[in-house]
Order: structure tokens, then sequence, then C-alpha cells
């Protein structure tokens, strides 16, 4: 077994900096030479196209709620090959999971898909990242606590960020000695770490193009500057993460096919071809996990990306993807392309598989917020007043190209916008840990589109599912 230096970058509550510092640090760990393997803890979308700009490879998440504790460790081991250091970004504040009805009974310290819960599952330390702006002694209190609340999660460093004058640093620092933190970095306020946010949080790497550049080499020099990267990189060495086999996209889905052909025999059969796959992408849909078109070309598809905002269906097309992200913000443009529309009404009408997540399922509708959208679904979306945010437990209830009825997933729903369902039945049956319930999405013989976003490691079967219903039929 091999093991890859590991840091863990955490804060006490969302709003500290994690992103800043951990893209930052990522940058300035490769500008000094290292390969980094770049994580996020948890759903998120953004921070990890952040990741992937500082980084120069694909950043991955990390999300036991999503694809359970026993995932975590392949799916880490797969993301750091090749790399020598190995840089996660936590999510909320260090301890703050997903919570459930058993978790507030059972008092557990360590909440659920937590960014505790990770650090304590690849047994890596964890760099806290502290916003001073309203501190003085009293960190020490904030620290003591954080350190002694519970043991299994090992703070090996602070990073203070927003931090006013030399003499505010002076009495900060004094506050970390007196309970025997180390301080690894002290960062300035400064407007240049800022990165520009709307409804849903930062605006994605993918939309700034130039400027999301400009905004990561800022972020690398000026944490590269403020952090002391040799102590970072040995308490890194001292945490080494031990690396278990690593996913493979390739395994997970001979495993898939192979469960497929002994529960129904005959519902497999043998690869009849390469079906192009497109999947959306550009500034309107950005958010997808790299592991969806690493499972899409392991089932024996040929993925290819197009931008609806200015492309054609790509040639050849069987299926179309139309993951997460804000066609609220570009509806006007993807109106607009008249020609994509007819091309995905005609996929539909020929019984092509199309899955929507999300963003996507606004893009299936007839019309979101007044202009027209493909009309692959009976719907009308608009953008809504509040935000349905958390996880969701859903059972399939209909029959599609993803699942069949009684499967079931974890996902996570994140949206600001409200559809409107005029005919289809429903995709999910789904409850929350508040004890609501209700139904979700839609789902027709060869349409699966809903609000909720599954991670595709955990369901590989899905996604062999999906690209088997690509395939030239046989005659």
């Amino acid at each position: 077994m091999t093991s890859i230096p590991t840091v863990v970058v955490a804060a006490p509550s969302s709003g500290s900096g994690k992103t800043t510092v951990s893209t930052g640090l990522i940058g300035a760990l490769r500008r000094a030479g290292h390969r980094v393997a770049p994580f996020k803890v948890g759903p998120d979308y953004i921070d990890p196209g952040y990741h992937a700009v500082a980084a120069g490879r694909v950043g991955r998440n990390l999300d036991p709620n999503l694809v359970g504790a026993d995932l975590i460790g392949p799916l880490f081991a797969a993301g750091s090959l090749d790399a020598d250091i190995a840089v996660v970004e936590g999510v909320m504040g260090l301890f703050d999971g997903r919570i459930t009805a058993d978790d507030v009974a059972d008092a557990d310290p360590i909440g659920t898909g937590s960014t505790a819960h990770v650090a304590a599952l690849l047994n890596a330390p964890v760099v806290l990242v502290v916003d001073a702006a309203g501190h003085s002694q009293s960190l020490a209190a904030l620290l003591h606590g954080f350190v002694g609340y519970e043991p299994s999660v090992r703070i090996a460093g602070v990073v203070l960020n927003r931090v006013g004058s030399p003499r505010h640093e002076a009495v900060l620092r004094q506050a970390c000695a007196r309970v025997g933190m180390p301080v690894l970095g002290v960062l300035r306020r400064d407007s240049r770490l800022q990165v520009p946010s709307r409804h849903l949080g930062l605006i994605p790497a993918a939309e700034r193009s130039v400027e999301a550049v400009e905004a990561v080499d800022a972020m690398s020099e000026m944490v590269g500057a403020a952090l002391d990267l040799d102590a970072i990189v040995a308490l890194a060495q001292l945490g080494g993460v031990t690396l278990s086999a690593p996913w493979s996209a390739a395994d997970a889905i001979a495993d898939a096919e192979e469960g497929a052909r002994s529960e129904r025999p005959h519902s497999a059969r043998p690869h009849s071809g390469r079906p192009v796959v497109a999947i959306a992408a550009g500034a309107a849909f950005t958010f997808g996990y790299a592991e969806h078109a690493e499972l899409l070309r392991a089932a024996g598809a040929e993925v290819v990306e197009f931008d609806p905002l200015v492309d054609r269906l790509p040639e050849r097309a069987a299926g179309l993807v139309v993951g997460g992200g804000f066609p609220e913000e570009h509806a006007d443009k993807l109106a607009a392309n008249h020609e994509l529309r007819e091309d995905i009404a005609t996929l539909n009408r020929a019984g092509g598989p199309i899955h929507g997540e999300c963003a996507g399922l606004l893009y299936l509708t007839r019309e979101l917020d007044g202009h027209h959208m493909t009309g692959v679904i009976d719907a009308v979306g608009r953008f809504g007043p509040s935000l349905t945010l958390g996880y969701r437990d859903a059972v399939a209830v209909t029959d599609s190209v993803l699942y069949r009825p009684g499967e079931r997933v974890t996902g996570h729903e994140f949206h600001r916008s409200v559809v409107e369902l005029d005919a289809g039945a429903p995709a999910w049956a789904w409850r929350d840990h508040h004890g609501a319930s209700g139904v979700h999405g839609v789902a027709t013989s060869n349409v699966h589109a809903s609000y909720l976003h599954v991670h595709p490691a955990a369901v590989p079967t899905s996604i062999a599912r999906f690209v088997r219903a690509c395939e030239p039929k046989e005659t």
C-alpha cells in the first residue's frame, strides 16, 4: 500500500475563507512544483471548478451522504493518482453534516458527511481557517473548544484570515500560542481575494474564463506568500493517507452489468456499438461530477460535450445529458438557439434517452421565465423567491432510462427555481430529515428529469442502463 501527504482545510463556520485558502494553497503548491490532487467535501460543484484551475487537473468531490462512507477511500485514491500531495477543502463548519433525527437523538459529535467525518475516514490532519475580523483574545477559547471537542479529529494548525493591523495579528498569535496552536499563515483583508457571487454562491469558474484564471492566480500568489508552505507540506506528510484500491469506472460498470445479468438474465446484451452521448457544457451548464463522463465511457459511450448557447447537437447523438448550472442567467441565449432546440425535440420524438438534473430539468421545460426552452417535458419553469436546499432520500417510482421502480438513492437539491409540471409520471418519491415527503420530477419512456443531483459513482447501474438504451436497436 502507498500513501499520499494530505491536508484538510476546514473552518469553524461557512464564510470563513476556506475556498480562498484552499484554492490559493493548491495553486501555490503547484507553483512550487507539486502535483496536487484537489478535493471538495460535500455536493458542491462550484469550488472544484476553481480547484481545477489552480491544480491543472480535475477537482473531485468526497461526500459520504451521496456515495456512502465505503467509497470515500477508493474515490480519493482514484483522484490522487500521479499526485504527490492532496488538498481537501471542507464544507460549512468542521463538524457540520447532514442532520437527521438519529443524529440529534444520539448526539453524534461528528455530523454525517461533515469535513470532520471525511478527515476521520482519511485519517488526515486539519488546518482550521478562522475569519479573524471579529476576534481578539477570545480566539483562544474558540480554538480550545474545537481541539478538545472530538479527539479523533487532528487540528494541526490555523490560518488567520482577514486580519487587520499588525497589532491585531500580534494579539491573535498570542491567543493561538496560549492553546498551543501553530499559526500556519496570516492573510490580510484584501478585496483581490474575493470571488464574485450570486444567488447560489460563487460564480462558476467555467463562466468567468479569463477572470477566473486571474482570480486563481491572485489567490495562489497571495496565499503562497502568506502561508508557511514548508510547514503545511511537513504536516501533510506526517498525516499521509494510506491509499486503498482506487475506484475504477470500468470496474464499477462491469460489476453493475454482472449484477444486471444475474438478477435479470435476459436484460443485458452485448454492446452493439459506441453510441454518442452528448453532454451539455459551457457557461449555462457547469455542474457535473467527473465520474459521470468516466462511467459513460466505461459503459461503452462516446462522450461529446457541447455548448447549448451556441452549438447544435453533436452529430450522431443518440442520447443527451443536461446537468446542473444556471440556465436562468442565460435563458435568452438558450432560447435564441432555435436549431439546437429543434435538434433536441427531434431526438426526443425519436425516443432518444434524455437525462436532466436541476438546470437540465429547467432546460427541458416548454418555457423558463418567459423564454422558450426545448419542450421535452410539459412544464414551465420560473425563478423562485426562496432557496430549496438539502439531501433527499428518494425511491424511483416510474420505470425510466436510468432507474427501475424501487431503486433507491440519496441525492441533493440546491435551487431557487420552481417547475410547474402539467403532465408526466413522477421520477421520484422522496423524504428529508424534517419528515417532509412528496413526489419529484418527471419520467417517461425515454426521459428522466428532476431537481435531484445524484452522484453517479453511487449508482453505476443507472449509467450502464442509460448507455444500453442509447445503443442502436436490433432489427
